[in-house]
């Protein structure tokens, strides 16, 4: 930055330098999620002046009433001085598999669907049992763009993986795309999010078919993350046992984990609690070379007596009984939980407009032929920068985000922005200093 440009920043300059140097980050650019978050804590805390928070995806909405009610009795009836059972509570249990039937229409067994410590858990143990059932298959195929911290879960575990962004492949190219992985036979598993994290891109029902074909002709296990669960606001989908449906590679395999969060459609984040549930048929289906590990060669009793047992015995208490009467409330269509947060697609449109007059562009733009969803996510870039250089340098106008590059996305030119934490309020505030952006840099 010049000195003229340096004067002119809405965050003082030389204090966003020094923290920068500070922070010990050799490329800011490229830190993590939870790296921005702290660099931005101090720049705000030496500045006293707010930023515009686009960098975490968590959730900006109050909790859902009905699932604190149900938690608050839960307490009071003394639960919290008692163990759960690992594979959940019944009634939850009884909940989950309702859900499912009602908002995605596929049965699984109640024995089947189990509570986690949040998505993030149920990925865990999933890479545990999934990526060790078959010795030859070693290796996980990430649809890309994704949540980074899946793959730093490889890492702290040693398991392989492979990446490809997906956005060039779509429709009929996702096949022989897949296909060129999965000819190798080493891939275990293939996981993406669907709405997707960061691009807020959605598979089509063709593309979902595609995934589950494979995965059945290849014998692949297919992790679908589904942390923004009914959240393509394009398709009215909070009505139970009426479609159009949460759109599922369920519908096209047996060979599959569905990963369910609280934290977003809920706004239940902090109580730490998601669904795993698993296909009947992979559930009772025997590897033997599971043995290596754990005491059975049956898949979901590894999962649940093995993979989660040994990470947490099981999942809070009182938070099972929550979920479940959030789910429950939803399942006899007494609350509509995709109504409250549309309010995440509506601030999206504003604020995609906000940037797109102000220079930037959207860089995940299309669903195959179809304008992308307005949701949790979008994804933006300036022209004549690269995604590092432009997180670095929104930081001197007071806007934080995340680059693209550590999604596990080919365009590098891009930064990731969440639209949860911003309040209308800050409107003003964020066109005002996009404006200042655009000025100084057009």
């Amino acid at each position: 930055m010049n000195d003229t440009m340096i004067r002119k920043t809405p965050i003082d300059a030389c204090i966003v330098q020094k923290k920068l140097q500070e922070s010990g980050l050799e490329k800011v650019g490229m830190a993590s999620i939870r790296e921005i978050v702290r660099l931005v804590n101090e720049i705000e805390k030496e500045t006293g002046e707010s930023y515009v928070r686009m960098e975490m995806g968590v959730p900006g909405l109050p909790p859902a009433q009905v699932g604190i009610e149900g938690e608050i009795e839960a307490l009071k009836s003394g639960v919290a001085s008692k163990y759960p059972m690992i594979e959940g509570v019944d009634i939850l249990k009884k909940e989950i598999s309702r859900f499912i039937k009602n908002f995605v229409n596929i049965d699984v067994d109640e024995k089947n669907c189990v509570p986690t410590v949040g998505s993030m858990q149920g990925a865990f143990a999933s890479f545990l049992v999934a990526c060790r059932r078959d010795i030859k298959k070693d290796t996980t195929l990430f649809i890309d763009p994704g949540f980074p911290v899946q793959k730093m879960q490889h890492k702290v575990l040693g398991l392989k993986y492979e990446t490809f962004d997906v956005y060039n492949y779509r429709g009929d190219k996702l096949k022989v795309k897949l296909e060129e992985y999965l000819e190798k036979g080493n891939i275990s598993t293939i996981l993406y999010s669907n709405p997707n994290n960061p691009s807020w891109i959605c598979f089509t029902e063709k593309e979902l078919q595609i995934i589950g074909e494979l995965a059945t002709k290849y014998d692949v296990i297919i992790m679908e993350d589904l942390a923004y669960f009914a959240m393509d606001f394009r398709k009215d989908l909070s009505k139970p046992g009426v479609a159009p449906y949460q759109p599922s590679v369920a519908n096209y395999t047996d060979n599959y984990i569905l990963l369910i969060s609280s934290s977003k459609s809920f706004s239940y984040a902090g109580q730490r609690i998601g669904m795993m549930a698993i296909s009947d048929g992979l559930f009772n289906k025997r590897f033997p070379d599971l043995k290596r590990f754990y005491k059975t060669d049956e898949f979901g009793y590894s999962m649940v007596y093995g993979a989660i047992y040994s990470l947490s015995s099981g999942t809070s208490h009182s938070a099972q009984y929550g979920l479940a009467a959030m789910l429950k409330a939803a399942n006899d269509g007494d609350f509509n939980f995709v109504e409250d947060v549309k309010e995440y697609g509506e601030r999206a449109k504003i604020m995609k407009k906000m940037f797109m007059d102000n220079g930037f562009r959207i860089v995940y733009d299309m669903d195959e032929n179809e304008p992308l969803a307005d949701g949790f996510y979008f994804t933006f870039s300036y022209p004549g920068m690269d995604g590092t250089e432009l997180l670095e340098e929104l930081l001197y106008y007071g806007i934080s985000a995340i680059a693209l590059t550590t999604t596990g996305s080919e365009r590098s030119e891009g930064l990731r922005a969440c639209v949860s934490q911003i309040h209308r309020s800050q409107f003003e505030d964020l066109e005002q200093r996009l404006k200042v952006f655009n000025e100084h840099h057009a």
